[in-house]
């Protein structure tokens, strides 16, 4: 008795082959993307538990400087060489600026060395591309992931912003090359960036007696590191989080979609469950239909999201990974592969998502009377009271969400109460239409005007959920916007005060006092200021103390939150120091208060203020230079803050320096090289965030199209009947067109301030407590013109095919179909 049961209730999507595609379409692109974002996030972390990687071959252990700035001496990994210590690789890394202004990470390595450090044997192939690094044209690897992000084929130079051109460029499969790198023979690398010394020494695993040996023989001012993830994971986990926020909020608008294609079409089969439940089919086998029905969506959504899920993590790891290399040292593979889990978390949510999202229009569509199934009033009726239970549950929310912002606020809470306000807005939204239209109907005296708000409240009925999903995906574009354009903008301002002076040199301990005299004996420097920089490592994590002098125009460049009075006097003349934004608000830090330090600094120092500081992932202090000599005489990492005089050449006076003390290039910048690439990762930061809003509202509009373009087929009847009345085709385009554009009209008047609302939680409540970080809140009227007209155009454009394709055919032929 089922098969009869199931043919009658699934023959309905061969009349209405639209909600096939809506119906697929809202699971498959919620799903997809948040495969896609678990995928980018796993891959990473899984990319930081391998540790450094170089042709495929793990290498967990990095042996560094303790000054950054400074590198591993080359006689040194001679000396290891000759002491047995096969398992360790040199590597000189640097970043590579293309014309096209994009920046990449070249390694230099030695061929000869990589191929005798692999546990496996190489095959002769791999060895011959291997030793081709060494060999005019000397060729540069780059992996198949990396090529295509950045558009370049093999055999193709690539031009640096210099005018030098490097390559050619040879594509190799991402099992051999890892990363957002290109892999070159040290000499090439060399040629570039010339001076001496290696950036680092990668050791692959060795036995502990060995391992013991190796950091024995350690000269002091170098050091053994092991395995990244220790030390990334905690950076990166406020980046991963808000990753996956992202993916579940596109989720939830898919899942909106989703819901209004199949109460759609719930709907529309009303009048057939009637015949057969008064035909004698039981509630329980149509019940069995419905959620065999319900199953195989719910299969051919996790096949499709799935599959399209590792194809947007593939497109979107470049970015991330680049964007964790540059802001975190992270070497994240570009390659991946799909995990089971993915697919097990995807089915959970999916399932659970889906029968939320299904249940009461199937309990619905079981539990009405058979003789109101047929009644074509009914939906309107049933909508109505429908709205008002969402109205009632949005009230809820808005209690939670009051609720949870009475609490302790962190990144949970504040994602809390944002999901909180949106849902609530979601819900209420509808019912807000609705009376309005249905107001509307009852006071306006023309005719058709009645008639015309009194049909636009009885659209809402399958109008409605892909207008609340259209209006949460546009308020989440419009909040995003407005963060990352406000962050951008506060950010641009912070370091041009920060950035105060014309050059910054980073030159080793013993170098500087003499860079530093032959600099102010110069006529075209006016000064030059020290800065000190030390890392302690506390059980809160790594805590970077750094030295100010006492000059006025240093305290101008320093961007003070909240200061006690005279605290600059203070700073210099008392026990005191300043923290930084994000330090103060992970411990709870206020001017004023005295607090303990780590050795040797200890105990009882005063909190002079908090300044801002976007970026350092490190909690930092600030303390004079008097007190940084009395805890570290002579002892850190320096780097000198040159001013010229008005007028003076930069480069000229950069040249200058490199040349006598035989500085490399990256250890000598000016202030617009700097301000330029921290502007780069910027962006490159937030690329990943700006693309995932701009899916999630390719969703939403999507499902606003399709579920517009079957709710008004599934009207036809009703404008072939007008049109038999003698209503134009203008007409009828003005009617469903003014609907929709009235209706698309109010949604955006509810998304804008809703959007702004959420900018506004996201920084004072996510940023802040995920990265330590609070700003002013920027608003930019032309983009929100721009996301809220193109969301328009669409949503007329779903509006007027229905009624052209009705226009185009004859008035009886319509009507005949239409029955």
């Amino acid at each position: 008795m089922l098969s009869p049961v199931a043919k009658a209730l699934w023959g309905h999507y061969k009349r209405h082959p639209f909600q096939i595609v809506l119906v697929w379409l809202g699971l498959t692109l919620g799903i997809a993307l948040l495969v896609g974002v678990m995928g980018v996030n796993q891959q990473a972390r899984e990319s930081y538990r391998q540790g450094e990687q170089l042709f495929s071959n793990p290498f967990p252990y990095r042996i560094r400087h303790q000054q950054p700035a400074l590198k591993v001496p080359q006689a040194f990994y001679i000396d290891l060489r000759r002491a047995g210590f096969h398992q360790c690789v040199p590597m000189d890394q640097h970043r590579i600026v293309t014309e096209d202004n994009r920046d990449y990470e070249i390694v230099g390595v030695d061929p000869v060395a990589m191929m005798s450090s692999f546990k496996v044997q190489a095959t002769a192939e791999r060895q011959a591309q291997m030793l081709a690094l060494m060999q005019p044209p000397h060729p540069i690897m780059v992996g198949e992931q990396l090529a295509y992000y950045m558009g370049v084929e093999d055999g193709q130079s690539l031009k640096l912003d210099n005018g030098k051109s490097i390559g050619p460029l040879r594509v190799v499969d991402d099992e051999r090359i890892r990363g957002p790198r290109m892999i070159a023979d040290m000499a090439v690398v060399r040629d570039l960036y010339p001076g001496a010394g290696l950036s680092a020494v990668l050791c692959s695993e060795m036995p502990t007696e060995r391992l013991n040996q190796l950091a024995a023989e350690l000269p002091p001012a170098l050091q053994l590191e092991h395995n990244q993830s220790e030390t990334l994971e905690p950076l990166t986990d406020a980046f991963h989080l808000n990753l996956f926020a992202m993916g579940m909020l596109a989720f939830v608008v898919g899942l909106f979609i989703f819901y209004q294609a199949m109460s759609l079409s719930l709907t529309q089969r009303q009048p057939l469950v009637g015949l057969l439940r008064q035909a004698g089919v039981s509630g329980s086998q149509l019940t069995q239909a419905l959620l065999l029905e319900l199953l195989g969506w719910i299969v051919l959504g996790l096949i499709g999201g799935n599959l399209l899920g590792l194809v947007l993590a593939q497109q979107l790891l470049p970015s991330v990974a680049e964007t964790l290399n540059s802001l975190y040292g992270a070497n994240v593979s570009l390659a991946v592969e799909w995990h089971w889990q993915w697919g097990l978390a995807s089915l959970a949510i999916a399932s659970f998502g889906c029968l939320m999202a299904c249940g009461w229009p199937l309990i619905r569509l079981i539990k009405t009377q058979p003789a109101r199934l047929s009644t074509h009033m009914a939906l309107v009726r049933v909508s109505g009271r429908e709205f008002g239970w969402q109205a009632l549950f949005s009230c809820l929310f808005i209690a939670a969400a009051w609720g949870v912002y009475q609490l302790p606020h962190g990144q949970l809470a504040g994602f809390a109460l944002i999901a909180f306000i949106l849902i609530a807005s979601a819900l209420v939204m509808p019912f807000l239409l609705w009376q309005l239209f249905k107001s509307l109907g009852l006071i306006v005296r023309s005719a058709r005007l009645r008639w015309f708000f009194s049909d636009a409240a009885a659209s809402l009925s399958y109008r409605g959920v892909a207008s609340m999903a259209f209006m949460l995906a546009l308020a989440s574009n419009i909040g995003m916007e407005t963060m990352v354009g406000s962050f951008r903008n506060t950010t641009q301002v912070w370091l041009d005060q920060r950035l105060a002076a014309d050059i910054y040199v980073r030159p080793s301990m013993n170098v500087a006092p003499r860079i530093a005299q032959w600099l102010e004996e110069r006529d075209d420097v006016r000064q030059v200021w020290w800065q000190w920089r030390k890392s302690l490592p506390t059980d809160e994590g790594t805590l970077q103390v750094v030295s100010i002098g006492g000059t006025q125009q240093e305290q101008q460049a320093l961007s003070i939150k909240v200061a006690i009075p005279e605290y600059w006097q203070q700073l210099h003349h008392q026990r005191s120091v300043l923290v930084s934004e994000s330090l103060a608000l992970k411990r709870g830090w206020e001017p004023g208060d005295e607090i303990d330090l780590p050795a040797p600094m200890n105990q009882r120092w005063q909190v002079a203020g908090v300044y801002y500081d976007y970026g350092n992932p490190h909690g930092q202090i600030l303390m004079s230079h008097k007190r940084w000599q009395a805890l570290w005489p002579q002892k850190g990492q320096v780097g000198l803050a040159v001013h010229l005089m008005p007028g003076t050449d930069s480069l000229d006076v950069m040249k200058a320096i490199g040349e006598r003390y035989r500085l490399p290039p990256e250890r000598v910048r000016n202030n617009v090289e700097l301000m330029a690439q921290a502007m780069r990762v910027f962006d490159r930061t937030f690329v990943i965030t700006a693309t995932l809003g701009k899916l999630t509202l390719f969703v939403a509009v999507c499902g606003l199209f399709f579920a517009t373009v079957a709710g008004e087929i599934s009207r036809q009847r009703q404008f072939a009947l007008l049109r038999c009345m003698g209503m134009t085709g203008r007409e009828l385009a003005l009617l469903g067109g003014g609907q929709l554009l009235l209706i698309g009209l109010l949604t955006s008047v509810i998304a804008l301030p809703l959007g702004l609302i959420l900018a506004q939680l996201l920084i004072d409540v996510v940023l802040k407590y995920s990265f330590g970080w609070t700003m002013p809140v920027q608003y930019f009227p032309f983009e929100y013109l721009t996301s809220l007209g193109s969301a328009l155009v669409v949503l007329l454009a779903a509006g007027a095919w229905p009624v052209w394709r009705l226009v185009k055919r004859s008035a009886i032929l319509s009507l005949r179909e239409a029955f």
